[in-house]
């Protein structure tokens, strides 16, 4: 059976990739501003969000490949003090989110979930705890001109597996889940479809 990863992710389709898992990526484009607005709203919990995402865009390219698995997955970031931080889009709003993380500790909450025919068959959401070092605005910016673009698209600005490790003083949590996708659950399923040798 052929599994379809509902992301353009670049650190989502590396970790298939390197775990040896054959699939094809298809972005979802769904509006996460809005569902996650909608869900803010609501009260929902960090993970009921990571969760509500994956499920959103799984389902939107399930319909489209109704013969496939298809895997969707989001992170969400939460500050100390309960904020839910969405990607920044912009390098400004980068500048602000580090300012905003750093010296503190934060959860990181990254759900997967696959869908089948239409329809949610499996689901798992992982969390870590992450301590990110008091930085300076120099700092900051260096790091901001060395990642680039690519950390816009990673909610709390930062890609673990490269520069982003210099960020943190201490990780508590699986590596897959801070880099966007609770991989060794994904896996395990995988097996049980026959997706990937048991």
């Amino acid at each position: 059976m052929m599994l379809v990863l509902a992301s353009q992710s670049a650190a989502r389709r590396a970790m298939l990739g390197a775990a040896g898992v054959p699939h094809e990526a298809l972005p979802a484009h769904v509006d996460e501003a809005a569902i996650t607005a909608g869900l803010v709203a609501q009260a929902a919990s960090p993970e009921q969000i990571a969760d509500a995402l994956a499920e959103v865009k799984a389902l939107k390219i399930s319909r489209q490949h109704p013969g496939a698995l298809v895997l969707g997955a989001d992170s969400v970031v939460v500050t100390a003090d309960g904020t839910l931080i969405a990607k920044p889009e912009t390098r400004s709003r980068a500048e602000e989110q580090l300012r905003q993380l750093a010296g503190t500790t934060h959860q990181l909450v990254s759900a997967a979930v696959i869908c089948e025919a239409g329809k949610p068959v499996w689901r798992q959401a992982g969390a870590a705890r992450l301590t990110m070092r008091p930085l300076t605005d120099g700092f900051i910016a260096r790091y901001l001109d060395v990642e680039g673009d690519a950390v816009l698209a990673c909610v709390g600005c930062y890609r673990i597996e490269g520069l982003g490790a210099q960020l943190f003083t201490r990780i508590d949590g699986d590596q897959f889940v801070i880099r966007g996708l609770p991989l060794l659950a994904v896996l395990a399923y995988l097996r049980q479809r026959g997706v990937v040798p048991a």
